[in-house]
């Protein structure tokens, strides 16, 4: 399903490369009790080989929603998902758990590390299980700790944390990257350097990259930027250049 990876900045009327996601129409409902509660109404969206996408909207909106679909975290209640020529939602648990282990990525916004294990350590969790892995030691150079292999959480900074978290999504060489507001536990300048490994995994190593987030300032820096609100996309647009993580302010 893997193909070469390709510029993650295109330019406005070049033609995009394959799709890594198609999805079609996809409704979520959950139901508390006789209550039904819709997250996501009738979305449509297409996400590209090696694009840096953010999706952007106020909580509750269906950002999470969206991206638990897209990594097969979650079903939709109705809708369909292709991830290139395979179809998500036709998938059984067991399909969707390989598809999630060997083609997907995930970052959260808290780091779910395991505190008696070294970063090293931590990122080997993946590697043992991955097709085609990264060495632990380089995964872990790519996000700047090649420095602090043998240190356990305990011993890191929030943002390092998180790096290391971003360095065992990595490890496994995945398609996608999804990542679940990846700043919002963070400091001003901690959520700059962590925004900024994200960009230069996605460019350095041609990986799809999908940020959900509330924090306008962050759209600037992706290919495209998907708006949400109410469960639906209320606009998607394009930027002629990505910007700096460096020139962000918040």
């Amino acid at each position: 399903m893997s193909a070469a990876p390709v510029s993650a900045s295109l330019p406005i009327g070049a033609p995009r490369p394959e799709p890594v996601f198609r999805a079609r129409n996809l409704t979520k409902v959950y139901r508390l009790g006789d209550v039904a509660v819709p997250a996501l109404r009738a979305v449509s969206l297409e996400m590209y080989r090696g694009e840096f996408v953010v999706i952007l909207g106020p909580s509750g909106s269906g950002k999470s929603t969206l991206l638990n679909i897209l990594g097969g975290l979650d079903v939709p209640t109705d809708g369909t998902v292709q991830f290139f020529e395979h179809d998500l939602t036709a998938a059984n648990e067991q399909e969707r758990t390989r598809f999630r282990r060997e083609h997907v990525g995930f970052v959260f916004q808290f780091y779910n590390l395991i505190p008696s294990l070294t970063a090293r350590e931590n990122v080997q969790l993946v590697t043992e299980i991955s097709e085609h892995p990264l060495d632990p030691g380089h995964a872990l150079d790519l996000v700047g700790l090649g420095e602090r292999l043998d240190h356990f959480p305990a011993q890191l900074s929030g943002g390092e944390q998180q790096r290391v978290a971003i360095a065992r999504a990595v490890a496994k060489q995945p398609d996608v990257l999804l990542c679940d507001e990846p700043t919002g536990a963070l400091d001003y300048t901690t959520g700059k350097l962590v925004l900024q490994v994200l960009d230069r995994i996605n460019r350095d190593l041609g990986t799809t990259v999908a940020i959900i987030t509330h924090n306008a300032a962050i759209a600037a820096m992706g290919d495209r930027v998907v708006r949400m609100h109410s469960g639906q996309i209320a606009a998607i647009e394009r930027n002629p250049t990505r910007a700096s993580v460096d020139v962000l302010q918040w």
